[in-house]
């Protein structure tokens, strides 16, 4: 019995101590980040290579001290944010000693009311309003100014025990004579200005930022930090830099978050996947602009920020002699999980098989073989779809997703239409497509029903030099081919991916 009370005890004083050590440790404080597509853009998984800067800012934080949360999203105004209870949501969240890091503006400009959006707020910081009824909501609706919900946020966040911190909008990636206009007469303004007058910590983000972008300078920026296509929304890079902007303005305060800044972070961004080219001249880098493979002009049509396109094409192979000289395996070693691999064989295999060059395989895609002697070797030669199955193979084997093509089509015009194969190459390489239940392009016939449209006189300047090699303007007509095929097909999986002007 004795052993019992004894046991209980000591479970009550075990008990004990627990909730008291637990009594002892406080909360963490949480970040929150409230804003534009800038801030979060999209689900913030970097869809179309978008980033907002608050999917990066915890990297520059202690979260082993801080909880980071990015409650920003795209397309909302200081007043839509509101107005679409994603402040309520965050609000009833935050505790005494919480931030919450606020940036609007980019989207407070539109209309304050139309059918479109609805969501801009009248300029500057003043107590005006104007009454509508509302063309989205059908509801009556007093808006107010950009400064009245800005003030809002900063007055119910300290009514909360939190700490707010203002931003400027970040500079769009528009110039004008090497230099970036600021925001410094209009949003950035009224955000500085609320920011004195509510006595919290502003960081001048528009400023800053631009500042830094343009010790890059224009061609610097674009491409890297920001897309062409798109001036407003930063790229990962683009939204490390903003995060980063903002840190450094950070420290020049005394806002305790600074706390919590590491001095050295290693920052993560989004891995890219690799984009392997195997095959042969026809898009290969020959050395040559008078016979160059789609494959040089090709990478100009890929997101090269979130793709490494890698040309492993090599001239004058076949797949027999792709895999015999160790090319084959030279490549595969590189092959990532995730990572997509083109094959494109055909123009090659078509060689002698016992002669000079040896680089022939048999026809069709059988496992019949032919024993052939050379320099003293002997070599089992296989059929090109049996070459082509192992690449397939192979290149699952770690992880990669194969996609065959098939070959270019020759500058060849029997009666009047350009050649195709489809009783050898591309028949074969689609075959072995389907029966390994891998995408096939048939680039053969995608290009050749273009030949077909510009006409012989035209298509005959793309090849300068034979007719089987492009120079370097036919090069870039082939390569676009391929990219408007990879851009229409949802199937591949590649079309966001890919960048047509």
């Amino acid at each position: 019995m004795k052993f019992y009370k004894r046991l209980i005890i000591l479970f009550l004083a075990i008990c004990f101590f627990q909730c008291q050590s637990t009594e002892k440790q406080p909360l963490k404080p949480t970040v929150y980040a409230v804003g534009d597509s800038t801030v979060k853009n999209g689900r913030g998984n970097g869809d179309g290579g978008l980033w907002g800067w608050g999917d990066f800012i915890g990297q520059f934080l202690d979260t082993t001290k801080v909880t980071v949360k990015n409650h920003a999203l795209g397309g909302t105004s200081s007043r839509t944010y509101q107005n679409l209870g994603l402040w309520d949501s965050v609000q009833k969240q935050l505790k005494t000693g919480d931030y919450v890091m606020i940036q609007f503006g980019h989207n407070d400009n539109g209309p304050v009311n139309d059918t479109i959006r609805a969501r801009g707020t009248i300029k500057g910081i003043g107590d005006e309003t104007e009454e509508i009824d509302n063309l989205i909501t059908k509801e009556h609706e007093i808006v107010h100014s950009y400064g009245w919900y800005l003030r809002k946020i900063v007055t119910d966040a300290k009514a909360k025990g939190a700490i707010p911190i203002i931003m400027s909008p970040i500079p769009r990636n528009k110039w004008k004579d090497g230099n970036i206009p600021r925001n410094n007469q209009s949003y950035g303004l009224w955000a500085k200005q609320i920011a004195k007058q509510e006595q919290v910590t502003f960081i001048d983000l528009n400023d800053r930022m631009a500042s830094k972008l343009e010790t890059f300078g224009e061609t610097g920026v674009t491409g890297t930090y920001f897309y062409k296509r798109d001036h407003t929304h930063t790229s990962a890079k683009g939204a490390v830099l903003a995060a980063s902007c903002i840190i450094e303005g950070l420290k020049t305060t005394d806002n305790s978050l600074k706390q919590y800044v590491i001095e050295n972070p290693k920052i993560s961004l989004p891995k890219k996947f690799n984009l392997f080219l195997i095959g042969d001249s026809t898009m290969a880098n020959n050395g040559n602009d008078n016979a160059t493979g789609w494959g040089v002009p090709f990478p100009k049509y890929v997101d090269t920020m979130r793709v490494n396109v890698i040309n492993k094409a090599r001239g004058g192979r076949s797949t027999r002699t792709f895999t015999r000289e160790g090319l084959w395996d030279a490549a595969k070693n590189e092959f990532q999980p995730g990572d997509v691999v083109f094959l494109q064989f055909g123009h090659n295999d078509a060689g002698n098989i016992d002669k000079a060059k040896y680089r022939g395989s048999l026809k069709g895609i059988g496992d019949n073989t032919q024993i052939v002697e050379r320099d003293s070797l002997t070599e089992t030669v296989h059929s090109f779809g049996w070459y082509l199955t192992q690449m397939i193979a192979d290149t699952k084997a770690k992880g990669a997703k194969p996609i065959v093509m098939s070959l270019t089509p020759r500058n060849e015009w029997p009666k009047g239409k350009v050649e195709r194969r489809t009783d050898s190459y591309v028949l074969w390489s689609k075959q072995v497509a389907d029966k390994e239940s891998v995408p096939f392009i048939d680039l053969n016939d995608s290009i050749a029903v273009q030949y077909e449209m510009l006409g012989k006189e035209t298509v005959k300047t793309f090849f300068p030099q034979d007719h089987t090699h492009t120079g370097i303007e036919g090069a870039d007509f082939s390569a676009k081919v391929v990219a408007k095929i990879l851009k229409q097909s949802k199937a591949l999986g590649l079309r966001d991916y890919i960048e047509l002007n």
